[in-house]
């Protein structure tokens, strides 16, 4: 981002911040919230400044379907007449930076919360590409997935496509922590994460979601069954035994999915569809997942190294 904070504004009558000793500042008028996304698909901004239409409400503003998407790159400051504290939360929760009361919007308040609620973004943001990674494996945690979810399916709103997440839930991590110890299940995890990579595209992303919860997201699919096809391979990859301190160990798995736009149209339902599905499917895998199946070093099982 410039030093210069460009404030997309669906005001009215927009404030006057060119002498604002938070700036400097460029804002870019807009007629409403209906378009705000085609706006900043033109013209990227740091901050929105949002203001209500006659028929709109703030409880309204915390459910519009934007919102969730537009709160991971733009800090927001929202004017409302008068805003409640029941509207506050929500609007915080949201993801929000700010609630200004109208009385109260003059161009040195608007100014100051826009600079603050940008700096507290840049924060954030710098925060989140920290811990964007899952240490014991490398992949994309749960935080970095529903981000560039969200992203991807901003862009399906203007090139429609088809997409899928798998959910797969490994059943063995635990009992090889406790036949062999922490590091051990952790080398487990990682052998795992590179099979499921191995049996997948480029394009494709394989993220953790948890000590025993990992998921793919299948960018792009030719064809309606891509997703259940592609959840099958990855069990059948999955069913050969592992190589972990000296040993065979075999792992099951239960796979889930949530189908773009069939089972959802955001990041979060498409998420827990699969995360359903998942848990309430039976696993396959190998008989006596996650223990030893030999006390000879395993030569036969795959080496996956990581």
């Amino acid at each position: 981002m410039s030093a210069t904070l460009q404030v997309l504004c669906t005001l009215p009558t927009g404030p006057d911040l060119a002498t604002s000793p938070y700036g400097p500042f460029v804002v870019h008028p807009c007629e409403g919230l209906g378009a705000v996304a085609q706006r900043l698909h033109e013209q990227p901004c740091d901050a929105l400044l949002l203001g209500l239409g006659p028929k709109e409400t703030l409880l309204g503003l915390a459910h519009w379907p934007h919102l969730e998407r537009l709160v991971l790159d733009n800090a927001i400051v929202v004017v409302a007449p008068e805003p409640t504290m029941a509207d506050l939360q929500a609007l915080m929760q949201a993801g929000v930076q700010d609630v200004v009361p109208l009385r109260e919007a003059t161009a040195h308040r608007l100014a100051a919360a826009l600079r603050q609620g940008v700096e507290r973004k840049r924060l954030d943001m710098a925060a989140r590409r920290a811990h964007a990674t899952d240490l014991d494996t490398g992949l994309p945690n749960h935080s970095q997935l529903m981000e560039h979810m969200s992203h991807l399916l901003a862009l399906r709103e203007r090139e429609p496509a088809a997409m899928a997440l798998l959910a797969l839930r490994v059943e063995g991590l635990a009992t090889a922590e406790a036949q062999f110890g922490a590091e051990s299940a952790n080398v487990l995890r990682r052998k795992v994460a590179v099979r499921l990579r191995s049996g997948l595209r480029a394009s494709d992303v394989v993220a953790s979601l948890g000590a025993d919860t990992f998921a793919v997201l299948l960018a792009w699919m030719d064809q309606p069954d891509d997703g259940d096809r592609v959840g099958a391979k990855l069990v059948q990859l999955l069913k050969r035994p592992f190589s972990v301190a000296g040993q065979e160990v075999g792992v099951m798995v239960s796979v889930g999915i949530g189908q773009y736009p069939a089972h959802g149209k955001d990041a979060k339902s498409l998420l827990n569809r699969a995360l359903a599905q998942a848990t309430g499917m039976s696993a396959l895998g190998r008989s006596g997942a996650g223990g030893a199946l030999s006390n000879q070093r395993a030569a036969g099982a795959a080496n996956d190294e990581a």
